[in-house]
């Protein structure tokens, strides 16, 4: 079996009241995260940056840094932190969300995503742009006009505003099976993030880990050694 290196999974990056689904990070619990990672000698990348390193052998002491769904806070909290520690990430967006907000957590709070012109910018520092769909729908159902919309299209949409190749994807809800991920293979991206490990585990369904406001140091660690121990 191959190893992969650890890929954090986050969502949002913002001070918040409430949370009913987790996916919200304190500003400060951020940078705590960051620091524990730098102290151990750790490099935040994104995943285009972790897989060439790993193509050529130079991956040591990397760990990949995504965030889930493009939200606006990413470019207010994430890149200045990112920035301070010398890191990237990659932010998976979703197409025809641009400028809207999270209308699939129906519970709410309401969170803006980025804007087009966020999305230039956070290009524009290095970051990646990856596609997370284009309305945030589970791959699973519907049949293959709805893969192609949502997979095909959501690529050529990204690369034309953010000036950058798209090579990955982020199955939504982290759902995936083997249609989707032919789907994914076959629009052109060069690696898919999935949540869990699975029969279909590979370049093109990536584990990765989740991260909320509840990590401290101790949890991280946890998280760590669990990781290293499944590989």
């Amino acid at each position: 079996m191959l190893m992969y290196h650890p890929v954090l999974m986050y969502h949002s990056v913002a001070p918040y009241d409430r949370d009913p689904y987790h996916v919200t990070v304190h500003p400060a619990r951020f940078e705590q995260q960051l620091h524990w990672l730098h102290r151990r000698g750790l490099r935040g990348t994104s995943m285009r940056e972790l897989l060439a390193a790993r193509a050529e052998g130079t991956d040591r002491g990397l760990v990949g840094l995504t965030f889930d769904d493009g939200y606006a806070d990413f470019c207010e909290y994430v890149l200045p932190a990112l920035a301070r520690f010398g890191f990237t990430a990659t932010v998976f967006v979703l197409a025809d969300l641009l400028g809207g907000a999270n209308s699939w957590d129906q519970a709410g709070p309401r969170k803006a995503l980025m804007t087009a012109e966020q999305i230039r910018h956070a290009a524009q520092r290095g970051m990646e742009i990856g596609s997370h769909g284009r309305r945030h729908m589970s791959l699973t159902s519907g049949g293959n006009g709805h893969l192609t919309t949502e997979v095909s299209g959501s690529r050529a949409i990204l690369q034309e505003v953010s000036g950058q190749e798209v090579t990955g994807f982020c199955y939504p809800y982290g759902h995936l099976n083997r249609l989707a991920l032919d789907a994914v293979r076959a629009a052109g991206y060069h690696y898919g993030c999935a949540i869990w490990r699975s029969p279909l585990t590979g370049l093109h369904a990536l584990p990765r880990t989740y991260i909320g406001d509840r990590d401290g140091p101790l949890r991280l660690l946890a998280k760590w050694y669990r990781h290293h121990l499944r590989w």
